[in-house]
């Protein structure tokens, strides 16, 4: 039986959307993303479904409450945890919340970037392939399948 860890991930859009809020992972030396840029998230709970989750970890990582969000898709990663576990994640791109980011959370720094400078920042390999994905005008969500050795991609394949 598959078996794999659920977790959300969220792109937060500036209220002007030509900006996303990204967290710089460099708080933690044992971190798996260290010095990476990514979206905000983490792991669901046995008592939440994804959009609470999404809500939830919005809320604790960077102090906002999201109004509105959309599931922009899903991907199953295998093999993608430090020990090689399984992830299957679902990818929301969040377009209004109150309050204001926090500048710093125990994952490393938040900060606004901009949509079309994202491909100069470090980051997972793998990002690269979905997130033209996440900020496009389909409508639809896609779902993604991306197998990890050795902390890499092996493959990229989605439909919609």
């Amino acid at each position: 039986m598959y078996t794999p860890i659920i977790g959300t991930l969220g792109y937060i859009l500036s209220p002007d959307a030509e900006k996303v809020l990204l967290v710089h992972r460099n708080a933690r030396k044992d971190d798996q993303h260290l010095g990476k840029y990514n979206g905000l998230g983490g792991k669901m709970q046995a008592d939440e479904d994804v959009q609470s989750c999404m809500v939830r970890e919005i809320q604790e990582e960077a102090g906002i409450l999201c109004q509105k969000m959309q599931l922009r898709g899903t991907i199953n990663w295998p093999g993608f945890g430090p020990a090689g576990e399984h992830w299957l994640g679902f990818i929301f791109l969040i377009t209004s919340f109150v309050g204001v980011p926090r500048q710093t959370n125990e994952e490393g720094k938040l900060a606004w970037h901009r949509l079309d400078q994202l491909a100069e920042l470090p980051m997972w390999e793998g990002d690269r392939y979905f997130l033209p994905l996440v900020f496009d005008k389909d409508p639809l969500p896609f779902h993604g399948h991306m197998p990890y050795e050795k902390g890499r991609p092996v493959s990229w394949q989605y439909f919609r």
